[in-house]
C-alpha cells in the first residue's frame, strides 16, 4: 500500500466515498506523495512520452508558428511566452532554438512557465540553461502577467481532474471513490443529482449505465479571460474526441502500460480524454474565438513537418534516416498514432486572422 493510499483510506473512513476529481487531483498534485510532486515521470526510464520527446521537428514546427502567430498580433513587444506544464523544457527549449530564425521575436520573448511540480521544474531550468535562456515560473495561470500572449498547452488538458456521472434508472449519480472488501473501488452516490441533465449536450442520449466526464477547466477558462483584453493566442494540444461523447475515459499509466487507476495512488499518471467541444465551448463563453479542433496529423503537416523531416534527413544515415521517418509516422501518421488520436485547438482574439496551420 502507497503511502497516499494510507491517506485516501483515512479520508474516506473520516468523511465517506471521494468523487473522482477529488481522488485525481490527490494522485496527481498531493504535496507529499503526489505522483508530478515527487518523480520525473516522462522519457523511456519514466512512464510516458510526449510529442517534444518523440523530435525536436515537434517543438522546432511550434517555434516557427508562434513566431509567425506574433507577426499576426502587430508584433507586441514584451510578448509573453507561456508553457503549461512544460515537461522536461524539451518542446520550450526547441521552439527557441528555432525562433532565433526570427530575431525580432526571439528578442520580444519573456517566457513563463506554469508547473507544479518541482523535479519537473529543475529539468526545465536546467533545459533553459542550456538553450541560454531564463523563465519565470508560476504555480498557476493566475499570476502571469496581464499583457499580451501566446501560450502553448500541450498535453496539459488531460491531467486536469474530472467528476464523472452515471445514468441509472432515476436519474444522474455521481461516481466516487470508497472502500470495498478493504479495497479501493468506484461506487455510485445513492442520491440522484437533476442538475447534471442540463450539462449533458442535447444530441446525446443518455441510457442507463452511460457514464458522462466533466472535467474542471478552469486555468484554460482563466487563461482565456485574458485574451479579449490583452491579446494574444492559445494553443491546445491533446488526446481527446472532437464531439462530446458519453464514456469511462480515466486511465492509469505506469512504465508505459495501461494499469488500474486504483492501485498504487500516486505512482502511475492518472488522465482523461478531453472533450474537445465541451473545452471550445467553456472558452468562447470567456470571450474569445475558437480555431478547430483538427487532428494533431493535419495540423503538422500543414506547418510542413514533412519538409522539415527531409532536411533533417539529407545526409544522414540510414539508421537516422529510419528514425526520423518512424518519428514523423507517430507524431502525424494517419493512423495508429498520435496524429489521429491527438487534436489541436485554438484560442483566439476575435481580430486576429486564421491562424498558421488552421488555414489548408
Amino acid at each position: 500500500m502507497t503511502p497516499l493510499e494510507k491517506l485516501i483510506r483515512a479520508i474516506i473512513e473520516s468523511e465517506g466515498p471521494i468523487s473522482v476529481s477529488r481522488y485525481m487531483a490527490l494522485c496527481l498534485g498531493h504535496p507529499v506523495h503526489g505522483y508530478y510532486m515527487t518523480r520525473e515521470p516522462l522519457g523511456a526510464t519514466g512512464d510516458f512520452v510526449t510529442a517534444p520527446e518523440v523530435s525536436q521537428i515537434f517543438g522546432e514546427l511550434l517555434g516557427l508558428w508562434c513566431a509567425e502567430v506574433w507577426r499576426m498580433m502587430g508584433t507586441p513587444s514584451p510578448v509573453c511566452l507561456v508553457e503549461l506544464g512544460p515537461g522536461r523544457g524539451t518542446l520550450i527549449a526547441d521552439l527557441l532554438r528555432a525562433a532565433r530564425v526570427a530575431p525580432e521575436f526571439h528578442a520580444a520573448l519573456e517566457l513563463h512557465l506554469v508547473e507544479t511540480s518541482p523535479p519537473l521544474a529543475a529539468r526545465q531550468r536546467a533545459a533553459l540553461a542550456s538553450a541560454g535562456s531564463s523563465a519565470q515560473w508560476h504555480r498557476s495561470v493566475d499570476t502571469l502577467p496581464e499583457r499580451p500572449s501566446i501560450t502553448i498547452a500541450n498535453e496539459f488538458v488531460d491531467a486536469l481532474p474530472v467528476d464523472q456521472f452515471v445514468r441509472s434508472d432515476d436519474g444522474w449519480h455521481e461516481r466516487k471513490v470508497g472502500i470495498r472488501n478493504d479495497r479501493l473501488a468506484f461506487a455510485l452516490d445513492p442520491a440522484p443529482l437533476r442538475a447534471i441533465d442540463a450539462m449533458v449536450p442535447q444530441p446525446l442520449r443518455a441510457h442507463r449505465g452511460v457514464v458522462f466526464e466533466r472535467r474542471d477547466l478552469t486555468p484554460i477558462i482563466g487563461l482565456a479571460a485574458r485574451i479579449p483584453a490583452r491579446g494574444g493566442v492559445a494553443l491546445v494540444i491533446d488526446y481527446g474526441h472532437t464531439r462530446s461523447a458519453f464514456g469511462d475515459t480515466l486511465q492509469a499509466v505506469r512504465a508505459h502500460r495501461v494499469a488500474d487507476p486504483l492501485q498504487s495512488p500516486g505512482e502511475a499518471d492518472l488522465t482523461a480524454h478531453v472533450d474537445f467541444e465541451q473545452l471550445a465551448a467553456a472558452a468562447m463563453k470567456a470571450g474569445v474565438d475558437t480555431v478547430g479542433p483538427i487532428t494533431q496529423g493535419k495540423f503538422l503537416r500543414a506547418l510542413g513537418i514533412e519538409l522539415r523531416a527531409e532536411r533533417l534527413k539529407h545526409g544522414k544515415d540510414t539508421s537516422t534516416v529510419r528514425m526520423i521517418d518512424e518519428a514523423v509516422a507517430r507524431l502525424a501518421g494517419r493512423a495508429p498514432g498520435m496524429g489521429e488520436l491527438f487534436k489541436v485547438l485554438a484560442l483566439a482574439h476575435p481580430a486576429l486572422p486564421i491562424l498558421p496551420g488552421f488555414d489548408s
